[in-house]
């Protein structure tokens, strides 16, 4: 920054001096011009009086105090006829000029002349004295617009060097403190990390850029640690989850391996060892669920389908464990109801639905389908004891469970997969109770792709 600042500074101050420098040149030509021409009006009068000369002049005063000054007379054919004592009878001008001053007046820089030794700017005018052409030539030194343009070019580059090393060195320390605030974050940002998440970066007092830079990190980093609380609560409870069924499989073929065990024993240990074993295969597909969506969107494949196969189909899959357990499963489709929707992940939707009404709820349980304003409403219901009021707010987190879940072992993540196969489809997950007496668990998907 404090380059780019120089380099400007550079090209300003350069493109002012050459401006000041061209003014003043103009104005000292300007100025040396005019006092020329005044004095050649005063020769030309004096030519014109026949009884009197220059040399006279200069006896009574005239060009008193300016010796820097000269003048001339000469005839068209380059004869001196009267001159100033410093430049004597040498002709100033030559013979080219000469004949350029018969047609008018001639201005002209010349280096040292005869009886001069410094550079100077002659002025030649015709002139007319009693019917014979003359020449008149004024002339004066420049030494002093020369020393003048000397001195005010060193003073620019003198003046122009300190003005840019003395803005230069302001540059860069503004630069410096606008950018000291964001050294600061950056060194507080090296010391956040993982074991101290809570750590913020500093913000300035000042509403610009670079508070508004801070305030957005300290909210990612809010963001970055409540999500990494919410993961470490997440591996916590599913370890917690899967250390119950293994602890239980560990059990059960502690207690088969012993001996003395009767093949009714071992069978039912077997069988507990299935069941079990059914709950870890559940557990981690709902894991392995819960992570992709963690990971991005949960991806989902859409197809026109029939609603109502849908639900007989998971309705068959659940007729033999409802038949055990006693209960009925029912079935009620609008008839040619379809959606866009991802089967599978609907399959798996509604079988945790029709899971945890068969384990937690009682009566029978009944599937239901039909439009509703241009989106399928799937309703599974059952009868029972329904949710606690404290549960309906955070049905659809994750690991959250009812007493009757935590007393049959529930993983807490039914209900939490529901809403993540809803939400991927652009839908909605609803939980209520009846009000006769059990559970509405209900999904809401959009019957046209969006």
């Amino acid at each position: 920054m404090t380059l780019v600042f120089a380099g400007v500074m550079t090209i300003v101050l350069g493109a002012i001096g050459v401006f000041v420098y061209l003014r003043f040149e103009a104005e000292l030509d300007s100025t040396l011009n005019t006092g020329l021409r005044s004095r050649a009006s005063d020769v030309v009068a004096l030519v014109r009086e026949a009884d009197s000369g220059l040399s006279e002049r200069r006896r009574s005063g005239w060009l008193v105090g300016r010796s820097e000054s000269f003048a001339e007379v000469v005839d068209p054919n380059g004869k001196v006829l009267d001159s100033t004592p410093s430049v004597g009878s040498h002709l100033l001008l030559s013979p080219s000029a000469l004949q350029r001053a018969e047609r008018g007046p001639v201005m002209l820089d010349r280096g040292p002349l005869p009886g001069l030794k410094d550079e100077s700017r002659l002025l030649a005018v015709s002139v007319q004295e009693r019917g014979r052409a003359r020449i008149v030539i004024v002339g004066t030194s420049i030494e002093a617009q020369t020393d003048s343009l000397s001195d005010l070019l060193q003073l620019l580059l003198v003046g122009g060097s300190v003005a840019l090393l003395l803005a230069s060195l302001a540059a860069y320390w503004v630069a410096a403190a606008a950018l000291r605030p964001v050294e600061e974050m950056r060194e507080r940002a090296a010391q956040v990390s993982t074991a101290e998440p809570g750590q913020r970066l500093p913000v300035p007092p000042t509403d610009d850029e670079i508070a508004r830079l801070g305030a957005t990190l300290n909210a990612m980093l809010d963001r970055l640690g409540e999500a990494l609380a919410h993961e470490r609560r997440f591996v916590a409870d599913a370890s917690h989850e899967l250390r119950t069924p293994l602890a239980i499989l560990k059990a059960e073929v502690d207690l088969a391996l012993s001996q003395g065990r009767s093949p009714g024993e071992l069978q039912a240990a077997l069988a507990s060892v299935s069941e079990e074993t059914d709950r870890l295969i559940q557990l981690a597909e709902d894991l392995l669920t819960i992570a992709q969506t963690a990971q991005g969107k949960l991806p989902v494949q859409l197809t026109q389908t029939d609603i109502g196969e849908v639900l007989h189909g998971v309705a068959r899959r659940f007729a033999r464990r409802a038949q055990d357990n006693g209960r009925a499963l029912q079935v009620s489709v609008e008839p040619g109801l379809h959606a866009p929707i991802d089967r599978l992940r609907v399959d798996q939707a509604l079988g945790n639905l029709i899971d945890n009404a068969l384990r937690y709820g009682s009566g029978p349980v009944s599937l239901t389908a039909a439009d509703h304003g241009g989106s399928v409403e799937i309703h599974v219901l059952d009868r029972g004891s329904g949710f606690t009021e404290d549960f309906l707010p955070r049905a659809f987190e994750r690991f959250s469970r009812t007493g009757a879940s935590h007393k049959d072992g529930g993983s807490g993540l039914g209900l939490a997969i529901v809403e993540t196969i809803t939400h991927a489809h652009r839908g909605e997950a609803h939980v209520a109770n009846r009000d006769r007496g059990g559970a509405d668990v209900w999904l809401v998907l959009p019957a046209a792709r969006r």
